[in-house]
């Protein structure tokens, strides 16, 4: 198999450029809209560094709502969770909190320490909010959504719940990293085969109870088919509720244009996910 094709989502959607620029309209016109109703807060910080930060989109119903991060993709080394806002949309329609993340790239940093980086914006969150978290993720962000969700957050945060975040939904998202050590973007990623393993989510160990959809676009290349049916395989057999599907007609970006429609039955899972984390 020619994993740098499989891989390389960009020349399988010569559109790419199209859809980014759709993105950054549709973006800013919610970012604005959201601003004007007095209910957003941009460039919050989690962490130290210019990138570490979450604008929050709070709905109509306020704070005292599930709340979600909106993780975005972009092989863990591109992109900007501004590119992202109107990804809030759909859930905020539906009395849901959103946060999109940010976060350092590679190569300036590697995959563990942005890993480590959004274990810190989730406990932001948590202590911002004081309930669980639901974790939506695209592309490298579906793989930060499942290491989020396999995480224990005992071990690391004593005060925080063992249970931060029980819940999430990863869009085309990669958690095998073994095939990403022979391609071109591993320029920046750095992995070898022993890092690739250790940073794979599929090889944790999830807790029993945990939900993850693991979903991707049925113009997807059949290793991103892989990624998302395996993980959901693999974590069913250890005692978490998982669901895989392909949502049909969409390619590696066009797939999470439906969070931004409320109606859509992206939306309304997600929105059934979060509302369904007990506080």
């Amino acid at each position: 198999m020619d994993y740098e094709v499989e891989y390389d989502n960009r020349a399988r959607v010569p559109e790419h450029p199209e859809i980014f620029a759709r993105w950054t309209r549709e973006a800013e016109d919610y970012r604005a809209e959201m601003l004007k109703a007095g209910r957003a807060e941009f460039g919050l910080f989690y962490g130290d560094t210019p990138r570490q930060t979450v604008d929050l989109f709070l709905p109509a119903t306020g704070e005292a709502a599930p709340v979600a991060i909106f993780v975005h993709g972009g092989w863990w080394r591109s992109l900007d969770p501004s590119l992202f806002s109107q990804m809030a949309r759909g859930l905020n329609a539906h009395g849901v909190i959103v946060a999109v993340a940010g976060y350092d790239l590679c190569p300036n940093v590697g995959i563990g320490d942005i890993i480590a980086q959004i274990r810190r914006a989730c406990v932001f969150m948590w202590q911002r909010y004081n309930r669980p978290l639901l974790l939506v993720g695209h592309s490298a962000g579906g793989h930060l959504a499942g290491a989020m969700v396999a995480t224990d957050w005992a071990s690391l945060y004593p005060k925080a719940p063992a249970d931060l975040v029980p819940a999430g939904y990863a869009i085309s998202g990669v958690f095998d990293l073994a095939p990403l050590t022979g391609i071109s973007v591993n320029q920046d990623l750095k992995l070898d085969a022993a890092s690739a393993r250790d940073l794979s989510p599929l090889y944790w160990p999830v807790r029993p109870g945990r939900v993850f959809d693991a979903v991707c676009g049925g113009l997807e290349s059949s290793e991103f088919k892989r990624q998302s049916h395996t993980l959901a395989q693999v974590w069913a057999k250890a005692g978490a509720k998982t669901q895989s599907a392909e949502i049909a007609g969409t390619n590696h970006f066009t797939v999470i244009d439906p969070l931004a429609d409320p109606q859509s039955a992206m939306t309304l899972r997600v929105a059934e996910l979060a509302r369904g984390i007990k506080p």
